[in-house]
């Protein structure tokens, strides 16, 4: 087990469940490897929390709780890169921000994929027009 200094105090993580990302995040792709905080509250929300700098930590999600008809298929280079072929199993993550405000958006333009076979994670860009990166979060009844 190894330690880092976190927002959330000392954070305890095995090293073996580290979620890296090869080539790190849009923008900050010197940070490559990320440990999930447990979540205290029952939820859809969760943090990533940051091993090579502490001082990052995102809130993610599945976006098909809040969009249902939200879909994202990793493409050859990308499944390669996550380490898995056609039938491995790949998860669609969002990064969701909290503005001052109060409002809730997700990143749906530039989704996380996640391969848990390989513990290996890409964020990418969608050129899908429907997609923000700060997509508002969904009106009930919508």
């Amino acid at each position: 087990m190894k330690t880092i200094q976190t927002r959330f105090g000392e954070v305890e993580y095995d090293p073996s469940l580290v979620l890296h990302f090869p080539e790190g995040l849009i923008g900050l792709d010197q940070l490559n490897n990320f440990v999930v905080m447990p979540n205290k509250k029952q939820g859809p929300l969760f943090w990533i929390q940051c091993v090579d700098d502490p001082a990052f930590a995102f809130v993610v999600t599945d976006p098909t709780s809040f969009f249902p008809d939200y879909f994202v298929v990793p493409d050859d280079n990308e499944r390669r890169k996550l380490g898995i072929d056609a039938q491995g199993e790949c998860f669609v993550l969002a990064i969701v921000t909290v503005s001052e405000a109060k409002e809730i958006t997700f990143n749906l333009s530039g989704p996380i994929l996640y391969a848990p076979a390989t513990n290996r994670a890409l964020q990418v860009i969608l050129e899908d027009p429907r997609y923000d990166t700060r997509t508002p979060l969904p009106k009930i009844g919508q």
